[in-house]
């Protein structure tokens, strides 16, 4: 399964100049944890993340001076996103391998991260991507790889069931040869976590956790 097969295509961005607070209310109503920053061209700047909406920001509560606790010196924050844009620990591109995106994302505690074409940001991708197609009803993904299997061998010669994204095929001319493309076809369908030949038997079963 490949970036460009989940990923979130319309992205929503923000340049450097945007303001600070502009960018903090997005992330809050739309219940993102960050936001590509491009420029004018498209190019992916950087990204500013919740955490960098909330530096330097959070008010010092007075009471605490009541008490007698120095006053801590403050910075004063940046006004725009320019001054705050940081660099994504992560970065895919569409043709990249989910499963080692999801790793890195892991890896780095990424809930989200920008999906690049050269320079140009073309999506993102996040956790709840991820977690959308590894959830796929078993019906839909059925569907959807008994479509990729009728344009590569034609539409009555396969018979396709699956039951918990594990997917098992039976080839009506039991080709080997094709039964390997079948399931590198099948494999490639988000939702998919493992192919079966059972008239085959478990040798020739494909796993794609």
């Amino acid at each position: 399964m490949r970036v460009r097969e989940v990923m979130t295509r319309e992205a929503v961005t923000v340049g450097a100049d945007t303001l600070v607070r502009d960018a903090g209310a997005l992330l809050a109503a739309r219940g993102f944890t960050m936001l590509p920053v491009v420029d004018g061209f498209g190019a992916l700047v950087g990204v500013f993340t919740e955490a960098d909406a909330l530096a330097h920001r959070l008010p010092v509560d007075p009471r605490g001076l009541v008490h007698g606790m120095p006053p801590r010196q403050r910075t004063a924050p940046p006004h725009t996103v320019g001054g705050l844009v940081s660099t994504p620990p992560v970065v895919a591109t569409p043709h990249a391998d989910v499963d080692e995106v999801a790793r890195r994302m892991v890896e780095h505690g990424a809930r989200s991260v920008p999906v690049v074409d050269g320079t140009r940001l073309v999506g993102v991708i996040t956790l709840q991507d991820l977690l959308r197609a590894v959830t796929r009803d078993d019906r839909v993904v059925a569907a959807e790889v008994r479509r990729r299997l009728r344009r590569y061998g034609g539409r009555d010669r396969w018979r396709v069931d699956a039951v918990d994204g594990r997917v098992s095929i039976v080839d009506e001319l039991a080709d080997v040869g094709d039964r390997h493309v079948a399931a590198v076809l099948a494999g490639a369908v988000p939702g998919v976590v493992a192919v079966d030949f059972p008239q085959a038997g478990l040798a020739d079963a494909v796993d794609h956790r």
